[in-house]
Formats: structure tokens, sequence, C-alpha cells
């Protein structure tokens, strides 16, 4: 996957938070490990003057993602499952 795809796989998970746990049952580890690099990265400063709504859409999903639960996921575990299944 791509730098694009990771991005815009990351946003879509994120604007659709019930699909996390989905793509957790599918064991589609690439695509969790887009969402909490991305998710840790906190959503792009430039957003909010480029497409303010799109930045005011992310942070509320970023918020989100973190009540869920979803911020206890560690990356590194994530990551070593990713490069396992591949």
């Amino acid at each position: 996957m791509d730098g694009r795809e990771r991005h815009l796989t990351a946003i879509k998970l994120l604007l659709n938070p019930d699909d996390i746990a989905n793509r957790w049952h599918q064991k589609r580890w690439a695509d969790l490990e887009a969402l909490i690099e991305f998710a840790q990265k906190d959503a792009p400063l430039d957003l909010a003057q480029t497409d303010p709504a799109l930045f005011r859409s992310l942070r509320a999903a970023i918020t989100e993602y973190y009540i869920r639960g979803y911020g206890q996921f560690n990356l590194s575990q994530i990551k070593k499952i990713a490069r396992q299944a591949t």
C-alpha cells in the first residue's frame, strides 16, 4: 500500500469507526497500521487553512477514536503482525 492509499484508508476508517472492528476481525493489519499512525500524528494542521471542514471532521473522528478505546492499539505489535502476515 502506497502513502496515498494509507492516508485515504486511515481517513475512511476514522470517519467510519464501526469499520475498525471489522478490519480487526478480517485481520487487515496494514489498514489498522495506517489508521494508528494517522491518529497518533493527529489531523494535518495545514488542513485548518485549506479545508477547515475536513480538519474539524478529522479532529472529531480522532477524538472518537480515543474515546472508543482504539488508542490502546499497540503500533509496534500491529506492525510486527502485519510483516509476518505478508
